[in-house]
């Protein structure tokens, strides 16, 4: 799906007097077609602003480019809200894989053991305990909760915290997806002004920093993005549900052994999904996101087949 963005220097006058200027200002649309009247409008509503008595753009410029999760911009089109309004979305949404695949002697995070594939039983060794054409291949598999792409619980930082087997499904399977664009961030640390614009309760907030393009390679354990303590405490109490992020760690692990983003979240039970990739598939809003570990007792994080889906066209 093609996303459009506009682009545009901005005055803004209230007719109970003040004025706010904008230069090289960067906005959602949701579509190409739009008049500058309407990009102004949409402007409004992105800030929420009231008294508004004057909305003069210059230098607008409409491009191809994806979503940031402008507000008053819907992802929805308006029949498939009306449908699901009436009590059904009808057709499902386009399924986006957000992991990356596990193989033997895959590296996720340098030090953590790669993970061994060997066979338990052979389909030539199967053979002589089934019927002539029937054969299985049973295999075992040796490997680190750390692996791929995975969910960290409570029990992962906090010896008395929640374990995989105690997680709610409901805080795993279709939670509303809030996507936040970073691949430009000028900085490392995500901060908690990033979050401002939205409503975030009971939302799965994923991070798309692009750095997934180097996982696999030396290149994704050197200079990842991260979320900030600040960022960490702000989605706490926006009672958010899964914190995403697709890089090494939600965490600077280039700044010594503190895990401040690790201790908030999952002291407040906030699901931590580390390793996603394909996040610039996922539109800003609209989408729902799953993320499902094995049910381990005494076991604190899990590899995970996370995928979002789309909203039906």
């Amino acid at each position: 799906m093609t996303e459009y963005r506009a682009h545009f220097d901005a005055e803004i006058d209230f007719v109970n007097g003040g004025a706010l200027r904008a230069e090289a200002f960067r906005l959602d649309l949701p579509s190409r077609d739009l008049t500058e009247a309407q990009v102004g409008e949409l402007l409004v509503r992105h800030l929420g602003l009231t008294l508004v008595g004057r909305v003069q753009l210059s230098n607008l410029e409409v491009v191809e480019e994806a979503h940031r999760g402008s507000r008053g911009v819907t992802e929805m089109p308006t029949d498939v809200a009306a449908s699901a309004a009436l009590g059904g979305l009808g057709a499902r949404g386009e399924l986006v894989d957000l992991s990356h695949p596990i193989r033997a002697g895959l590296v996720t995070y340098p030090g953590i053991p790669a993970p061994t594939i060997t066979p338990h039983l052979t389909r030539e060794a199967s053979r002589e305990h089934y019927a002539p054409g029937t054969e299985f291949a049973i295999d075992l598999i040796t490997m680190a909760g750390n692996t791929g792409t995975y969910l960290d619980s409570p029990f992962h930082r906090y010896a008395h915290g929640g374990d995989l087997a105690s997680l709610d499904l409901a805080t795993l399977v279709g939670v509303p997806a809030e996507v936040f664009r970073l691949t430009d961030a000028a900085n490392r640390g995500i901060p908690a002004e990033v979050f401002l614009d939205r409503e975030l309760a009971g939302t799965a907030v994923l991070l798309h920093t692009g750095w997934s393009r180097h996982f696999g390679a030396p290149e994704y354990a050197h200079g990842s993005p991260f979320l900030t303590a600040a960022g960490a405490r702000h989605l706490v109490d926006a009672g958010v549900a899964i914190v995403g992020i697709d890089a090494l760690n939600i965490d600077d692990t280039e700044s010594g052994g503190e895990r401040p983003a690790h201790s908030i979240l999952l002291a407040a039970g906030v699901h931590v999904v580390e390793h996603l990739t394909a996040l610039d598939r996922v539109p800003a809003r609209g989408a729902r996101f799953t993320a499902v570990p094995p049910r381990v007792e005494g076991f604190g994080t899990f590899p995970v087949r996370a995928f979002a889906e789309l909203p039906a066209r």
